[in-house]
């Protein structure tokens, strides 16, 4: 199932994290040229400040990347309405992969909109944050796994859709493996300074693969090796 729309819970803020200045952010993304409802409700209703050290949490409804701790950040509000967009662009998505749990603010997105999240992370304390946090907010359709996010999650494949939120030099290709049939790879690939989101989708049952550039962008690299 699902996850609810977090509308109904009591996560509304005050001043900076008020929703006004959400409405402020969701005027923002639409001018960006994100039009999907779903997306644009789900993200105006996720108490983003949430996912933020509180000495952040007035900087959270800003168009901005932030840092989370651990040499991580948390994505900019327009990169993780793009996207989820296309990741709903072909249908809806039954179970997805998401590569870099981080502080869990995506995988909150991605599970009002999905009805199945796995999310890997290499550092097991972000990991565990964003359990805590994920747990406040009553969402229970996502399964958080320690692992080294290069090597997918075989383990549950395959996946409709695959979302990374760290950058590889090339996009790996246990990934690849893991895709459904009709499945949406999302993933940022690039050096750290110079780094274009690619949306690659899997023909139908074929082994065959489309490709197109969407956007240039900065992610953290996508790095081996696990952490606590």
């Amino acid at each position: 199932m699902r996850g609810n729309l977090l509308s109904v819970l009591d996560f509304r803020g005050v001043g900076m994290t008020s929703q006004r200045t959400r409405e402020r952010l969701i005027q923002r993304l639409q001018d960006q040229g994100i039009t999907d409802k779903k997306v644009l409700n789900v993200i105006r209703v996720t108490p983003r400040h949430l996912f933020l050290d509180e000495a952040l949490s007035h900087r959270s409804y800003e168009d901005t990347a932030l840092p989370i701790g651990f040499g991580q950040t948390l994505s900019r509000p327009y990169v993780v309405a793009l996207m989820t967009e296309i990741l709903l662009s072909l249908g809806p998505r039954k179970k997805v992969l998401e590569i870099g749990t981080g502080s869990g603010y995506q995988a909150a997105i991605l599970a009002q909109l999905v009805e199945k999240v796995y999310s890997v992370e290499r550092i097991k304390s972000l990991q565990e944050r964003a359990r805590g946090r994920l747990a406040k907010l009553g969402i229970k359709n996502i399964r958080l796994v320690h692992s080294d996010g290069r090597t997918g999650l075989a383990e549950f494949a395959p996946y409709n859709a695959i979302l990374s939120a760290a950058a590889p030099h090339e996009v790996p290709e246990h990934l690849l493996e893991q895709l459904a049939p009709n499945g949406i790879l999302i993933i940022p690939v690039g050096t750290i300074d110079d780094q274009e989101l690619r949306v690659i989708t899997r023909d139908g049952e074929s082994l065959n693969f489309r490709e197109k550039i969407v956007h240039k962008v900065r992610f953290v690299p996508l790095v081996k090796g696990l952490s606590n």
